[in-house]
């Protein structure tokens, strides 16, 4: 796609960080046993990357770099994790690194097992490939007829060398011998396609799991069926065998139920219902240990403990997430370190003030919420509104529960009506409440009870569509689907001022800090109003579809808006201009800013997680010009759940130079416009006081160097050695008084004086003269005088370059400073002549225009800010 900013189709503000909220989808875990470390370890997959947790505490170890696609299947050994992507899957080391690739699949890998120094993988056209993990090789590879043996589980029998056993579609079963690549006996099966193979803790005896939903205890080395289990819940998903004693078998369903088997009784002893929401992805149970491992792609990942005497397993250790994709997110608190976020609440026991008995509560998916942390150890600081729900719910922070209240109207009881917006004054103490009927009530979030509404009847004549409180509880802002804007008293509940929108509003955002409202309205525009005077300031356009979020940067200067286009733009507030812009392949729902202006929090149709963009205005030089109206993005793609990738974004911005454009400032902006030189101050300031800093750094007496002895100590040839004596200087004819012929000579800067005479041009005398320092530039305007080797026209061409300065208004202070050390220097000697007093009378009128105008300047400003200071706004 072709960009209009230089070839940009990327964002310049925004790099993908990481996701946040991801622990499971439907691949199934695999857990790991460290001989090093003595401990468990469990591997879940989450999208293009998998987690490593630490089964003890369940935290997470390490987090795997990014693969080019989804991946579709795992496995593992003591050393290594395999991952399938598409037709091609690799070997991870440290949980972490790509260590090896193995390419030579046509088709999707759905199958992995490891074997010693091998790994085999099958893809969905029933190809069998045995590579050397080492060398990346072939070893061998099995070609089944899909219509007659589609591969569909893969098991190594314990203690069965060189052998595996494949479960087919079909419902039959081969044992193979890969090896010597022969098929060693065929088992016909229960004409029911396998769906799950696991090894039972007895040698020779295979459990399979079936797509009627039995599970087959089968022995294959006599091919004899031991017994049979059935469970009503759909096809087997994965299946699990205790082996600390106790003979249980667990098996997992595509509703999320968990059925436990006792091998010994033959029956059914335990269920574990809604053990997740969704299908049970895999099972575990832990080598000699009570714990069962389970995963499923409602985005949890649980570990199970045993120790009841019912055999019924409890939730010990559980790391989950959303299970659906979220209707709401928003940071919390002003550090950036928590984000809160709303999906449907499954159910729980919820107990109130004034009921006897808990109760199970389903509550509807939230649609909004708002929350304040003024208050939260006091009180509830979360309101959240439900779709299809007229009250509103209210949570605690910090106990992390559902609150104390419903929030609704006594005396409506009609089931059309529905809350539509929340907010909380910034104080924490009250919540505001718009309904679709219309109508906005006010509730002490405290005691709950309603506190009044707005208007006499109803604030509005459509459904409301956003509340806001200005941050000192003094301005009420609503607006309604009918596209009326209104401003309340808080206090009284009064109507202050209405006005009318270009469209109905979708959503409204209000910064407290600058006082800014941001409108998204339903013609896919922006309009952006400034409460105190109640006008729209600025009218942005440019979506092509319903914007669903609006965020302000920390400091009010950004608007960052994301569309159903799939597009997150970001404004520039003060210029109005269109500063960034990116394209997902998925819309976002939500978009929010952390108060610390470090990360952008987004949220996506389909996605469960949320995804963190780091602000690169924060770390590297980012242009900020504005986007033509015809700019096309290109696809970004959402960050993975590994930090490391930002590295290579930040690289990726770096790589455009051509669109930064290095501003060359010149050295003067305007002729008008009094310039400084860029000199440090030392060079100039202290001209003036010369003297007395001489005679304050005077040494009180000179230092006195020791004479040194020669490294040779010359000697008088002789049979008796003796020293020799120094040499004196005994020539009466020499003059003992210095030459200071050299001295006299005129130095480089009285000769470009004097050049400056005849040609007019003083840039070179300028020049020499900012390059000397405090000491030299004194020497060098003490020599203009005759009695020091100068001359009249000198100090005369001397008068002329300060004139250029001051008619230019360039180094002002330097005109200012040397001109004083001139004066000083020469005051006795300008009196007596009539050509430096004209030059003179020149600079003394000059000195006093250019100074007039700077002093009406700065009176101009120090009034300005003292009215700013003092006045009451």
């Amino acid at each position: 796609m072709e960009g209009g900013t230089g070839g940009r189709t990327s964002s310049a503000l925004f790099a993908g960080f990481r996701a946040l909220g991801l622990f499971s989808n439907d691949i199934p875990h695999v857990v790991r046993f460290s001989a090093l470390k003595r401990r468990f370890y469990v591997t879940t997959c989450v999208g293009k990357s998998f987690h490593t947790y630490d089964v003890q505490k369940l935290s997470l170890v390490a987090v795997s770099n990014s693969v080019p696609q989804d991946i579709c299947c795992m496995a593992a050994d003591g050393r290594l994790v395999f991952a399938a992507y598409g037709n091609v899957f690799s070997a991870f080391a440290r949980n972490k690194e790509v260590v090896h690739t193995f390419k030579g699949h046509k088709a999707e890998i759905h199958l992995l097992q490891p074997f010693g120094d091998h790994i085999i993988s099958v893809d969905t056209d029933s190809i069998l490939i045995i590579w050397h993990i080492y060398s990346e090789e072939e070893y061998l590879q099995l070609t089944f007829d899909k219509s007659v043996f589609k591969i569909s589980a893969i098991l190594h029998p314990s203690t069965y060398l060189n052998k595996i056993l494949l479960g087919s579609e079909q419902g039959s079963l081969q044992l193979w011998n890969v090896k010597s690549n022969k098929l060693l006996y065929t088992f016909l099966g229960w004409k029911i396609g396998v769906t799950a193979l696991q090894q039972a803790p007895a040698v020779d005896v295979v459990a399979v799991g079936l797509m009627s939903g039995q599970v087959i205890i089968h022995n294959i080395k006599f091919d004899e069926t031991l017994m049979k289990f059935r469970q009503d819940w759909g096809p087997i998903t994965s299946i699990s065998f205790r082996t600390d004693g106790h003979p249980i078998m667990a098996a997992g369903s595509p509703c999320g139920h968990i059925g436990l088997w006792d091998l010994e009784d033959k029956k059914l002893i335990n269920q574990m219902r809604n053990a997740h929401s969704t299908a049970i992805a895999g099972l575990t149970f832990l080598h000699r240990e009570p714990l069962l491992v389970t995963n499923g792609a409602d985005n949890a990942l649980r570990i199970w403990i045993f120790d009841g005497p019912t055999g019924e397993g409890r939730l010990l250790r559980f790391r989950m997430g959303h299970s659906a994709p979220l209707t709401k997110i928003r940071y919390y608190g002003q550090n950036g370190q928590q984000i809160l976020s709303a999906r449907l609440i499954n159910k729980k026991r919820v107990k109130r003030k004034g009921l006897q008995n808990a109760l199970s509560v389903r509550l509807p998916p939230i649609t909004k919420f708002a929350a304040e942390e003024a208050r939260e150890s006091d009180w509830d600081s979360i309101i959240a509104c439900h779709q299809g729900k007229l009250s509103c719910s209210t949570w605690n922070y910090q106990r992390s529960t559902i609150g104390a209240y419903f929030l609704k109207p006594k005396e409506l009881k009609t089931d059309d009506i529905t809350a539509t917006a929340v907010d909380i004054t910034s104080c924490g103490n009250f919540a505001v409440i718009g309904l679709s009927s219309g109508t906005v009530d006010v509730y002490n979030m405290q005691s709950g009870i309603h506190r009044g509404s707005f208007g006499e009847d109803q604030a509005h004549k459509g459904s409301v569509r956003g509340v806001a409180v200005d941050g000192l509880n003094q301005l009420t802002i609503t607006t309604g689907s009918e596209g009326l804007l209104k401003f309340w008293n808080f206090k009284n509940k009064i109507l202050i001022h209405s006005m009318s929108l270009d469209s109905s509003p979708n959503t409204m955002l209000l910064h407290r800090d600058s006082g800014i409202l941001g409108l998204a309205l339903d013609d896919f525009s922006i309009s952006v109003l400034d409460i105190e005077t109640r006008k729209i300031v600025r009218e942005f356009s440019g979506h092509h579809g319903q914007i669903n979020d609006l965020a302000f940067s920390p400091d009010g200067r950004w608007l960052i808006s994301a569309s159903m286009d799939c597009t997150v733009r970001t404004w520039d507030l003060p210029s109005g201009c269109l500063i960034d812009s990116f394209l997902l392949d998925s819309a976002p729902l939500n978009v929010t800013m952390s108060p610390t202006g470090d990360f952008l929090a987004t949220s996506h149709v389909d996605h469960l997680g949320i995804y963190l963009w780091s602000n690169v205005s924060l770390y590297s030089v980012v242009s900020l010009r504005p986007l033509p109206t015809d700019y096309v993005p290109s696809v970004v793609m959402l960050p993975g759940t590994c930090q490391t990738q930002d590295v290579e974004l930040s690289e990726e911005t770096i790589e455009p130079s051509d669109e930064m454009i290095e501003y060359d400032s010149p050295e003067q902006l305007n002729e008008q416009l009094v310039t400084l030189s860029l000199l440090p101050e030392s060079r100039w300031k202290n001209l003036l006081n010369l003297d007395v800093i001489k005679k304050k750094n005077k040494p009180k007496e000179p230092p006195k160097v020791p004479k040194s002895a020669p490294f040779f100590i010359p000697t008088i040839p002789g049979l008796v050695p003796r020293y020799a004596a120094p040499e004196q200087n005994n020539d009466p004819h020499q003059s003992k008084v210095v030459n200071l012929g050299i001295l006299a000579q005129k130095s480089d800067f009285c000769l470009k004086l004097e050049e400056g005479l005849v040609n007019d041009k003083y840039e070179a005398a300028l020049s020499l003269l900012k390059e000397l320092g405090p000491s030299g530039i004194e020497t060098e305007l003490r020599s203009l005088s005759p009695d020091c080797g100068g001359s009249i026209e000198v100090m005369q061409s001397f008068l002329k370059m300060i004139g250029m300065m001051l008619d230019r208004k360039r180094d002002f202070e330097l005109a200012q400073a040397y001109l004083a050390l001139f004066l000083k220097l020469h005051l006795k000697l300008l009196p007596s002549e009539p050509v430096l007093l004209e030059e003179l009378t020149k600079l003394s009128s000059q000195v006093e225009e250019n100074w007039i105008h700077l002093q009406s300047l700065f009176n101009q400003s120090m009034c300005i800010l003292n009215y700013i200071k003092s006045a009451l706004l």
